[in-house]
This record gives C-alpha cells, structure tokens and sequence, in this order.
C-alpha cells in the first residue's frame, strides 16, 4: 500500500483554442494533405497543411476568414502578456492563425517545454517498438540492467517499460529528491500496476532504455528519427538528473501537428503504429483515466495530479474541449492538440500562479479567454 506523502489539492483547467496572426510568414505553396483520421466531429475542412521542412515559410489564415470573433483578439493577447508568456501559437488545419511573441522573445529562441517534453519521449518509445527493438511489456531491466533499482531481482522484474511511460511502477515517491536516478533513490512502496504517482525518476530512465534498446545514445536516435523528419531545431539539456527539451515554439507546433496527424507529416509515416499511438493519446491505467503515455488527457470523469495521491472528480480542464490531448510542463507550458477542430495550441513562459509540474489552474483560465475568440459570432 502508499504512504502518505504531501496531498496538493490542485485546480486545473485549461487549454488552447483561438487564432490570428502578427507575424510576417511567407505562404508556401505546397504541403497539404487530406488528415487520413478524421473524428466525426472534425470541422468542414479535413485538410492539413504542412510547412516544409526546411525553411521558415508557414501559411496563415486570418481569424476573419476563420468566423471567429475578433473582438477578442487583444483581450486574449492582454490576457496572455499579463500572465508572463513568451511565446503563444494557434494552428488550424495546420496554417498559422496566431503567432505571438511577447517582451523581448523573438521566433527564434529556444525555450524550455519541461515535463510537456514527457510526450516527446514516449512518442519515441512508440518508434523503438515499431522498429521491433523492444516490447513496452517486457522488463525495463532487460535494457536498463540487472541492479537498476534499490529493489530485489523479482521486484525489478515486475516493472514492464508500460509502467516507466504510466506512472505505475510502484517505487517510492516519498524521497528528498524525487527526480533522482541514482540507485540508492530508487526503492520499493508499491507493487507496480497498482497506483498512479506522477514520479519523475522512473519517466527519465526511459531515456536509458531506449537507449540501450537501440545501441544509440537518445539524443542522437531522437534527431534522426523524429526532430530532423519533422523539421525540428532543439537539444536536450541536462539539468540535475533530469533532461529538459528546449526549442522554439514553432517546433512545439510542428510536433502538435505530427501528433494531429496520428504520427504522419505530410505523407511520411513517422510512428506508424497506429495501436501505440492509440494507447499513447487513451486511458492507460485504470488509475488516472487523465493519463496516457505521458499525454495529458482531456473530457474524463476523474482525474489526479503530480504531487498529490487524490483524486479528483470531472474533468482536467472544464474549459477545453472534451478531445482535447496535452503534453504540459512546470511554469505553463503548454501543448494542447483538439483532433475535432484540427487545432494544435501552444503556450511557452514563465509560470503563471504557482510552480506546478503539469496541468495548474491557468489552463482554464486560458481556455475561457480562447473560447471567447473562436467560438463564431
């Protein structure tokens, strides 16, 4: 059974909806493709736009020609600027509707996705299966090695890769240092697949795994396999024991719409396995129904939070769509996708009210400022 630890009761909400552009991009002439997964509730246009990959051209579309209500256009931005946010982009079908840069933030810089780069990593997790270089049901230790953990040999046995990407491998969360993979951090509470605890020691192993399932460090499989196909800049920065993604917000972007795409760009196929992307962007303990493989997951009955062992009735974010999926990070970073309206959201900045490792409060806030200009007048 789990100890008790510190229960913060944490308010969520929030996402990311709305549109308009400020910035000078140039329109491409190629790269749309008909979205081969369309939902029922998908909008008349069922056609995604791709930039090219090298280059900065990006076609827009207004928020007029989108019917959305352009009154609240600065609202939002005054919304957005007063809760410290650096970086703000809304894509629908792909083109650029909003891309907003604000204080001394240009296009071009780097800033941290935190704990929303979680989603990168299992996406990655996904690609080493389909290329049969592990089974996420086999023992973590059958990469990480024998002695990996502070646990006996059939203690360790029992922790499957599905539980590092679920959040249920069962080691104690209730340690000083909650990001620490040394050995001697990693130690026994519960059997695995029998609790949720958002812990980030075990998430940063994954990088050890794929790594040894592939025989390439991860940075250098991640660039070849994910960030130079899509058109990517970035690195992973190593910050404690943990690994940050930093990147500019158009990157986020074009990873949102890889994932709108259910792991297509344009036409190449990047995760093809549809049933990993399936229980990747789902439920995937009967725990948190808000939590995926490291996705964020919108439209439950319940939900929990990291730093906390409650649970909590409704939905993740009241305000948002009920399809809506998220990759979210401490100080409010945010990368929301809502497959029935083909938008991908994304919010980079300082923290917003309080120092949280995923959803927080401003989520909903931000959704009520973003419904206000999409919803059609």
């Amino acid at each position: 059974m789990k100890k008790s630890t510190l229960l913060g009761a944490l308010c969520l909400c929030s996402i990311v909806i709305s549109c308009s552009s400020d910035a000078e991009t140039i329109d491409s002439p190629d790269t749309e493709v008909v979205n081969s997964n369309p939902t029922t509730e998908t909008q008349d246009t069922e056609v995604l736009y791709f930039p090219p990959d090298s280059s900065e051209e990006w076609k827009t579309q207004s928020i007029a020609s989108l019917g959305w209500n352009i009154d609240f256009e600065k609202s939002l931005y005054d919304f957005l600027e007063e809760k410290e946010t650096k970086a703000f982009i809304i894509l629908k079908d792909g083109k650029m509707v909003i891309e907003k840069y604000f204080g001394n933030t240009t296009a071009s810089e780097n800033l941290p996705w935190y704990s929303a780069g979680k989603t990168l990593t299992a996406f990655m997790t996904g690609i080493v299966q389909q290329e049969a270089l592990l089974d996420i049901e086999e023992a973590s230790s059958t990469y990480l090695g024998s002695g990996w953990a502070n646990i006996t040999a059939t203690q360790e046995q029992s922790i499957t890769i599905k539980n590092h990407l679920t959040m249920t491998t069962g080691l104690d969360y209730n340690i000083l240092n909650p990001n620490c993979t040394s050995t001697t951090c990693l130690t026994f509470l519960n059997t695995p697949d029998n609790f949720w605890y958002y812990h980030n020691a075990p998430y940063t192993l994954i990088r050890d795994i794929v790594s040894g399932a592939t025989n390439q460090e991860f940075d250098q499989y991640f660039d070849s396999k994910l960030k130079s196909k899509i058109g990517m800049n970035g690195s992973w920065i190593k910050i404690g024991f943990s690994y940050v993604y930093y990147s500019t917000a158009r990157s986020m972007a074009r990873f949102g719409l890889l994932n709108l795409n259910k792991g297509t760009w344009n036409k190449t196929k990047i995760l093809d396995d549809q049933e990993y992307f399936s229980e990747m962007t789902n439920t995937s303990q009967s725990f948190n129904q808000a939590y995926g493989y490291l996705w964020w997951l919108n439209g439950k009955s319940t939900y929990r939070l990291p730093s906390s062992e409650n649970q909590f009735n409704g939905k993740l974010i009241p305000n948002a769509p009920n399809d809506l999926i998220a990759g979210l990070g401490k100080n409010d970073q945010k990368l929301y996708i809502v497959p029935s309206q083909n938008l991908v959201i994304v919010r980079m900045g300082n923290e917003t009210n309080n120092t949280l490792l995923g959803p927080s409060s401003f989520d909903n806030e931000l959704w009520e400022q973003i419904n206000l200009l999409i919803n059609k007048h």
